[in-house]
């Protein structure tokens, strides 16, 4: 996977966590089946808080792997 290839995908999960974590998303996955699919199959029995909180660590593992792939062309499945 390029350099290219692999930021683009970093952002879309950003992205993603921005719209959970700040934009409401918890709030409208909240008790939702669909948050099942989305999150974590866990996730209709959370709460918004929660979802966010699993989201934003998450997003710090997600984070940590992308400059791990960055750094280390091989963690991308080069």
């Amino acid at each position: 996977m390029s350099v290219a290839q692999w930021a683009t995908g970093y952002a879309i999960d950003m992205l993603f966590c921005l719209w959970i974590v700040r934009w409401g998303g918890a709030r409208w996955l909240e008790n939702s089946f669909t948050s099942g699919f989305v999150v974590h199959w866990l996730a209709p029995r959370w709460s918004a808080e929660g979802i966010q909180a699993f989201v934003l660590l998450s997003f710090v593992a997600t984070t940590i792997w992308f400059v791990v792939g960055l750094l280390v062309p091989e963690a991308r499945g080069v």
